[in-house]
């Protein structure tokens, strides 16, 4: 339905005259077909209309310049459906860990609780992850995390070494793949590409891959939940990079014309930042903390000293220790930064702010040398 949808509103052009169609319309045409069409009328209206109308929403998301523009969804990559209305409450709890809810079309059934489900809920999505996995989500809007009151600032410095580094001299690191998944995940790669194209073989070594991958990203989702929840309870402001992750995770093959430069050594940096969960942990700051997340122009602030605000580009030994030579002050790299970023320093090569930005107003600690 999705893909329908989407084909319907790519067919319009802007040299006609009528608009693109909306949900309105789509909807309309919807029930049109469904009384012609009994592979349509075999399917749930909810979840049609709901396709449609998430449809809809992207590209007003689209329009708006917040989102990209709708692409396809793929079998066995995008399955999933959402439930509104006096369906989606219709959950009865039958034991302690499990429960069932009523699908249209289904009937009941059953699910493993994870945790309680809020009475507050008012739809649900069914999805099927890589894996091959079900999962139920029922859409609620949690509350933020009150502020702890206690007039500290923390800075964070997101890299690939060190996933966070705090202001504070803690490094947060999130957990990586142990060297069994590598090596696991490197021979089934191996064997998909040996694997003939539609050969159930090929199908096999597809669903072992994903859940390699689907383990890391429960992983990393799990880390970043609960390190936004720490840093939400614990300071009152938290600043951070503004960092423009998918200009940064762009490819470097070039054209053909114009090749690029080291491109295996920049995919594996891509990988490495995407595996980091830069963008996911800034996002659920900002869910939990709204309004206490402050974006600090990156310009030189591993760059600079926390000490004395030279700025150094060899200051920088190496890429866990920053040495000053112009104080001698000594520190963690990352943890340097990271205390750039919480007093909100980020000069130009010459010392002062950014082009287009306010200098700093906060008074600076002034060392003497005696």
């Amino acid at each position: 339905m999705w893909n329908l949808g989407l084909e319907q509103r790519l067919m319009w052009r802007p040299d006609r005259r009528a608009s693109p169609p909306g949900y309105a319309e789509q909807g309309r045409q919807l029930t049109e077909a469904r009384a012609t069409e009994p592979w349509l009328a075999a399917g749930s209206s909810t979840v049609q209309q709901q396709a449609l109308r998430d449809l809809d929403r992207a590209w007003q998301n689209f329009y708006a310049g917040t989102h990209r523009r709708p692409t396809w969804r793929k079998a066995g990559r995008n399955e999933g459906f959402r439930i509104v209305g006096a369906q989606a409450r219709r959950v009865r709890k039958l034991n302690r860990r499990w429960a069932e809810v009523i699908v249209p079309k289904v009937g009941w059934v059953r699910f493993r609780l994870s945790r309680p489900v809020p009475a507050i809920a008012r739809s649900y999505r069914i999805t099927r992850d890589w894996a091959g996995r079900w999962h139920i989500a029922f859409a609620v809007v949690p509350g933020p995390i009150p502020a702890p009151h206690n007039g500290e600032i923390v800075g964070v410095d997101r890299g690939v070494a060190v996933s966070a580094a705090l202001s504070t001299g803690d490094l947060l690191r999130l957990p990586p793949m142990t060297a069994r998944e590598a090596s696991r995940l490197l021979r089934l790669q191996r064997r998909l590409a040996r694997a003939k194209r539609g050969s159930n073989r090929r199908s096999r070594v597809k669903t072992a891959i994903a859940r390699i991958k689907a383990a890391e990203a429960n992983r990393r989702k799990d880390w970043v939940e609960k390190t936004s929840t720490a840093l939400a309870r614990r300071f009152d402001l938290i600043r951070v990079e503004d960092l423009r992750i998918q200009s940064m995770t762009r490819s470097a093959r070039g054209t053909i014309e114009n090749p690029g430069r080291n491109v295996r050594q920049k995919a594996g940096l891509n990988r490495s930042i995407l595996a980091s969960g830069w963008g996911q942990l800034v996002q659920r700051l900002e869910h939990k903390a709204p309004g206490r997340v402050q974006k600090v122009h990156p310009a030189y602030t591993s760059q600079t000293c926390s000490a004395c605000m030279n700025v150094d580009r060899e200051a920088r030994e190496s890429q866990a220790r920053f040495a000053c030579r112009s104080c001698g002050h000594t520190e963690n790299a990352d943890v340097n930064a990271a205390r750039n970023i919480a007093a909100g320093r980020a000069v130009t090569a010459r010392g002062g702010p950014p082009w287009g930005e306010p200098a700093n107003r906060e008074p600076q600690p002034i060392l003497l040398s005696v």
